[in-house]
């Protein structure tokens, strides 16, 4: 199978996810997420213990871009907003101008990590749902725009019932429970992680360059009835998203073309969508399940050129509902029944096109397969090709393997028919099932 060179841009994500790699054990599928919440220019909240790199991880992102406008804080229910936004200037208070001194402040950041952010006092509230959403900050009476190009956010826990936090938790659309490390291999290669600052490998025009391919990019009606049907299977689960929430995951699903340099949607750019719908950690499985499940029935509608299996399966139960019939029909012949002119003339026609049918179904189903067999060799790289950033490879080669299997039932199916039938093997569909 051949496989396209990467663009300049792959090129530059694989570098900085390799790089992220080699310091933050474990973090795989985060640091991708983080990968696609920076192009798409979307707020990210980690929620975990202390100790568990949150930090680290923010400023590594920010040191991929060389960034000096780097701002983070630690937020207590004491801290004020001149420590987040900048003090007042005296010389415009005396001109009865209440404005801020926001150089070297978040309002001036392009980079910026928020620590315990829930904690935060309504007045710094009021002002960051402003930031995060629009990227103006009120500063007195003017509205400064800000060059915020990724947020990142931590907690220790999510925020209570509370009207101001429901509105500000709204705001990150990406969400990660960050863990303490598992595996005993992490423990060992900890010790030993390189900790010189990390190199720059990314400009801001790259990430400019990604959001203008994104905002050209379309969604296909399919897409929009998956994120419609998704909207529905969560409500019926009693979820409910906003609907600003829906309309920034189509985003980061055009962004996630435009990185692959696709012009429309694919069912492949929504692999991450579970991870920006959870409210709570434990909302995840549930996600998970509810996604999984649209996910398979897309793909198979995507490879409906390539195996259609909906066409088989129609072609299989239409006769095997008439195998009684037919069965009884050859049977009569057989034993020299009478029967009608008219009755024996419809029973040819119909044993002649289940013949037809049958013998055609099951050889086309069974070229179909062993074609199919051959893209199982090179799976990897085929789904790589389809969305480079997937980290469990193996998850997404099971659900090709779960539709060749359906395929094989089916052919299975075409070939019990014919036989009961006609009493014969189908020609020219031999098949090893044991592979």
């Amino acid at each position: 199978m051949h496989t396209p060179a990467p663009t300049p841009i792959q090129r530059k994500m694989d570098q900085a996810i390799e790089l992220l790699e080699r310091r933050f054990l474990e973090r795989s599928e985060l640091i991708r997420l983080l990968m696609l919440g920076m192009m798409s220019g979307e707020n990210v909240l980690l929620v975990g213990p202390p100790g568990t790199a949150k930090s680290q991880l923010a400023r590594g992102i920010a040191q991929l871009f060389g960034s000096e406008h780097w701002f983070e804080y630690l937020l207590t229910r004491f801290t004020t907003p001149d420590e987040i936004f900048g003090p007042v200037s005296l010389q415009q208070l005396k001109q009865d101008q209440y404005v801020r001194k926001t150089n070297g402040y978040l309002p001036s950041a392009q980079f910026v990590f928020l620590d315990e952010i829930f904690k935060a006092n309504s007045a710094i509230l009021n002002a960051l749902l402003s930031i995060l959403n629009e990227r103006i900050y009120f500063n007195g009476r003017e509205k400064e725009t800000v060059p915020i190009q990724f947020l990142i956010a931590a907690s220790n826990e999510l925020p209570e019932e509370d009207e101001q936090l429901t509105a500000l938790y709204d705001r990150f659309l990406i969400r990660y429970e960050v863990e303490y490390l598992k595996h005993a291999s992490s423990y060992e290669k900890m010790l030993t992680l390189p900790t010189a600052p990390l190199p720059v490998v990314f400009s801001l025009y790259d990430v400019r360059d990604i959001q203008e391919a994104a905002a050209k990019v379309e969604i296909s009606g399919p897409l929009v009835y998956f994120l419609f049907q998704l909207k529905q299977n969560l409500e019926e689960k009693e979820y409910q998203l906003s609907d600003r929430r829906w309309k920034k995951i189509a985003n980061v699903w055009k962004t996630s073309a435009a990185i692959h340099g696709r012009e429309q949607v694919t069912i492949w750019d929504t692999v991450f969508t579970p991870h920006l719908m959870w409210d709570v950690p434990e909302d995840l499985p549930v996600m998970r399940e509810l996604f999984e499940q649209q996910f398979t029935e897309m793909l198979k509608a995507e490879l409906e050129n390539e195996l259609p299996l909906r066409h088989f399966s129609q072609i299989a139960d239409k006769w095997k509902g008439r195998e009684s019939e037919l069965h009884a029909f050859q049977f009569k012949k057989e034993v020299g029944a009478k029967l009608g002119k008219e009755a024996l003339e419809r029973n040819r026609h119909l044993l002649e096109e289940s013949r037809e049918q049958l013998t055609h179904a099951a050889q086309d189903l069974r070229n179909k397969l062993l074609e199919w067999l051959k893209r199982e060799k090179d799976l990897q790289a085929y789904i790589l090709e389809k969305n480079r950033l997937i980290h469990h490879v193996e998850k997404y080669t099971v659900k090709f393997a779960y539709l060749r299997i359906e395929g094989e039932r089916i052919l299975q199916q075409l070939q019990r028919t014919y036989r009961t039938v006609f009493d014969q093997d189908i020609p020219g569909t031999d098949y090893d099932y044991t592979r």
